[in-house]
C-alpha cells in the first residue's frame, strides 16, 4: 500500500514507518512509503518548503513559485495544479497536511502528550497501539455511506479523520482542522463553465501522460471523453468489458468510437460464466489488504478481466484512465428538486418534476412528493430525525428508490443491525447534529460532495489492485480537485435537468474534435445488475457464511442474521433485493477477516535506519 505519515512533537518519535522514505525539505519527520521517486516532488527555500505526493502536474519551479502562499497560510492555493495528490508545507513552526477533496489521499491523525501523529492511512495509526475498530462509525458507514457524517471520527478508535474540504495543521499549540475549501461555489452558467471543464479535463489527462503506456476504458461516455482525450496525446489501448449478459450497448459505440478517432487500440475483455460479483471471496488472500472496506472487493472479477486484458495487449505497466466520478460531477439524482421547492422555485421545480417522472414511467406529483420531505428541514434536523427512526424498529424493505428523497438516507443495512448498536449509532448522529457548523444550505452540495468522497475511497481499492497484481497506475480524473471544482461550479438543475444526458460534458465538448458527435448524442448508460445478481444466486452459499454466525460484523452487532439470508432469498427468487446494503455489509466482512487475519507490518524502530534517514 502507498501511504505517507509525519510526526510533530518535542520528543523523537522512536519509530518511523516500514520501508518509508524521508521526504525531502520538510525535516526528519515526513515519509513516503510505496511511493516512486517522480512522484514525490518539493521545494524549498527561507524557512519555507513544500512537497506534493501522488500524480501533480506542477514542476519543480512552480512549487517554488508558491512558497510565497504557503508564508501568507493561503492553504487553499497548493491545491490547483491539475492532477491527484497530498501537499505537506512547512511555515516556521506550523506544518499543514492537505489532502484532495475526493478523498484518495485521506488525512488521518492522533496526538498524546508527546506530539501528534498524522498518515494517510488510518489502519496505520491505529497499529501504533493495536486501537479496535470504532464499532460505532463503522456502522455509520454501513448504515449511511457518506463519510463525512460523523466528522473527525475515523473507522479505528483514537484515530481522528479531517473530513472532506478540511485540511490539518500541526503547530506547538497541538492539531487542529481547518476549512480550506468553500462550503458552496458560486453558481456559473452550465454553457459559461462548459469551457473551463473542458480545460480542467485536458489537463488533468496531459498530468499523466509521460513516457509509459497509456489504456482506458472505453464504455460509458465518461470513460470515453478520456480515452479520447488521451488518444490526441498517445496512442490509447483502449479496452471494453464485453459480457452478452449485460445487454447494453457500451461494445458498439466502443467500437464506433474507435472506427472514428485516431489512436484507439481497440480490445475487448469478455466476461465468462465466473466473472460476477462475489467471485473468488472464499480465498481473501487474493485480494489486496485495503485501508478501509472496499465496493472493489466484490467487483473484483471484473476489474482484473479489464486489467489483464490490458495487461496483454501493452508492453509493459503503464497508466489506465477511468471514468469512475464522472456520473457524481456531471450530473446529479433527482433530489436536487428539493432544493427547488426550498427556495420557492416552483414553476421550475414542476418542470424539472415533469421530465424526471417522463424518464421514470411515473407522475410530476409521485417526484415532488419525493423530493418534499428533504425541502423542510436542514442537515441537523435531517439527522436528528434518522437518529430518531434508528430508536424505533428496524423497517421493512423497499427498494430505495421509493423512499422519499433524505439529506442522509437510511440504508437498508442499518435495519440489519441489532438493537444495541442501533441506539449507539442514534446517539453518535445526535451529537453530531448538534457539533454541525457552516453546513451546506442546499441537498444537492451536501449529496455531491459525499458521492465524491465515497467514490474517492473506493477506487483507491480498485487502485490497489491495479497496482498489486500488474503494476498498473490508475488513473480517474474526474476525482481530480480542479474538475470537481469545474464541474460542481455548474448548479445542480442544470447539472440534473432531464432534457439532456450529461448536458455540461455535452456542452464541454461540443465542436470540438475530441469526441464523435453520436458520442456526445448518447443517452444511454451501462450497468452490472445482471452480474450483480447472478453473482447473489451462484454465491448466497458463501455469502451465508460470511454474514452468518461466525461473521465478525455479527459479532459486533452490525449484521443479524435473518435479514441478510431473507435478502439473499430474494435475489435467488429473481426478486429485487438490497443489493447496495449486501454490497456493503460484504465489503466491510472482508475488510474485518483481511486485519484480523493479516495485519500488516506498518512500523519500525528509528534506530534500525539512522543511516538512511
Amino acid at each position: 500500500m502507498r501511504w505517507c505519515a509525519g510526526w510533530e512533537g518535542r520528543l523523537e518519535a522512536g519509530r518511523r514507518p516500514r520501508g518509508g522514505r524521508l521526504v525531502p525539505g520538510l525535516g526528519q519527520g515526513v515519509y513516503s512509503v510505496g511511493w516512486p521517486d517522480d512522484r514525490v516532488k518539493a521545494a524549498r527555500a527561507a524557512g519555507l518548503s513544500l512537497a506534493v505526493i501522488g500524480d501533480c502536474g506542477a514542476d519543480a519551479g512552480q512549487l517554488a513559485s508558491v512558497l510565497a502562499e504557503v508564508r501568507a497560510k493561503n492553504w487553499r492555493a497548493l491545491t490547483r495544479w491539475p492532477g491527484s495528490y497530498l501537499a505537506v508545507a512547512r511555515s516556521g513552526e506550523t506544518l499543514a497536511v492537505i489532502g484532495d477533496l475526493a478523498g484518495q489521499h485521506p488525512v488521518y491523525w492522533r496526538a498524546d502528550a508527546a506530539g501528534t501523529w498524522w498518515s494517510t492511512a488510518a489502519s496505520a495509526l491505529a497499529a501504533l497501539d493495536e486501537a479496535p475498530v470504532d464499532v460505532t462509525a463503522l456502522a455509520a458507514h454501513l448504515a449511511f455511506g457518506q463519510p463525512d457524517v460523523l466528522a473527525t471520527r475515523s473507522l479505528f478508535r483514537d484515530v481522528k479523520r479531517v473530513p472532506g474540504g478540511h485540511l490539518l495543521l500541526l503547530a506547538p499549540g497541538g492539531a487542529a482542522v481547518e476549512r480550506y475549501e468553500p462550503v458552496a461555489y458560486p453558481t456559473v452558467d452550465l454553457r459559461q463553465q462548459a469551457p473551463m471543464v473542458r480545460a480542467a479535463l485536458a489537463e488533468a489527462v496531459a498530468t499523466r501522460i509521460d513516457d509509459r503506456p497509456v489504456s482506458a476504458d472505453l464504455a460509458g461516455l465518461d470513460s470515453t471523453t478520456l480515452a479520447c482525450l488521451a488518444a490526441q496525446r498517445t496512442p490509447v489501448t483502449a479496452v471494453t468489458f464485453a459480457d452478452e449478459r449485460l445487454r447494453d450497448d457500451d461494445l458498439s459505440y466502443a467500437t464506433r468510437t474507435v472506427a472514428t478517432v485516431p489512436g484507439l487500440a481497440h480490445h475487448t475483455a469478455p466476461g465468462t460464466e465466473g466473472t460476477v460479483y462475489y467471485a473468488g471471496l472464499d480465498d481473501l488472500s487474493t485480494l489486496p489488504v485495503t485501508d478501509a472496506p472496499n465496493a472493489y472487493a466484490v467487483t473484483a472479477s471484473i476489474k482484473r478481466t479489464v486489467l489483464n486484458a490490458v495487461a496483454a495487449n501493452t508492453p509493459s505497466p503503464g497508466v489506465h484512465f477511468t471514468g469512475a466520478a464522472g456520473d457524481a460531477v456531471l450530473s446529479t439524482p433527482s433530489s436536487y428538486i428539493a432544493d427547488l421547492l426550498r427556495e420557492r422555485r416552483h414553476r421550475q421545480a414542476w418542470q424539472h418534476a415533469l421530465g424526471h417522472a417522463r424518464l421514470r414511467h411515473t407522475s410530476a406529483f409521485t417526484v415532488l412528493a419525493h423530493a418534499r420531505p428533504a425541502s423542510r428541514i436542514d442537515l441537523a434536523g435531517a439527522w436528528r430525525q434518522t437518529a430518531a427512526e434508528l430508536r424505533r424498529p428496524a423497517r421493512d424493505w423497499i427498494p430505495q428508490a421509493q423512499r422519499p428523497h433524505a439529506w442522509t438516507p437510511l440504508l437498508a443495512s442499518a435495519d440489519w443491525m441489532t438493537p444495541d448498536a442501533r441506539l449507539r449509532l442514534s446517539a453518535a448522529l445526535d451529537e453530531a447534529a448538534g457539533a454541525l457548523h457552516d453546513a451546506p444550505s442546499r441537498l444537492a452540495e451536501w449529496t455531491d460532495r459525499q458521492d465524491l468522497a465515497r467514490v474517492g475511497a473506493n477506487t483507491a481499492g480498485w487502485r490497489a489492485l491495479a497496482l498489486a497484481e500488474h503494476g498498473i497506475e490508475l488513473a480517474a480524473p474526474f476525482l481530480d480537485n480542479e474538475v470537481i471544482r469545474a464541474c460542481l461550479a455548474v448548479g445542480a438543475d442544470q447539472r440534473g435537468a432531464p432534457g439532456r444526458y450529461k448536458p455540461l460534458l455535452g456542452e464541454a465538448f461540443a465542436h470540438t474534435d475530441v469526441l464523435p458527435g453520436f458520442v456526445l448524442s448518447r443517452a444511454t448508460k451501462g450497468g452490472f445488475n445482471a452480474l450483480a445478481y447472478q453473482g447473489l444466486r451462484d454465491h448466497a452459499p458463501l455469502l451465508r457464511v460470511l454474514l452468518g454466525p461466525t461473521s465478525h460484523l455479527a459479532a459486533l452487532g452490525l449484521v443479524t442474521e435473518q435479514p441478510v439470508h431473507d435478502a439473499l432469498a430474494r435475489a435467488a427468487a429473481g426478486q429485487p433485493t438490497a443489493q447496495g446494503a449486501l454490497h456493503l455489509v460484504v465489503a466491510a466482512e472482508v475488510w474485518l477477516r483481511q486485519l484480523a487475519a493479516a495485519p500488516p507490518k506498518w512500523w519500525e524502530e528509528a534506530s534500525a535506519h539512522v543511516a538512511a534517514a
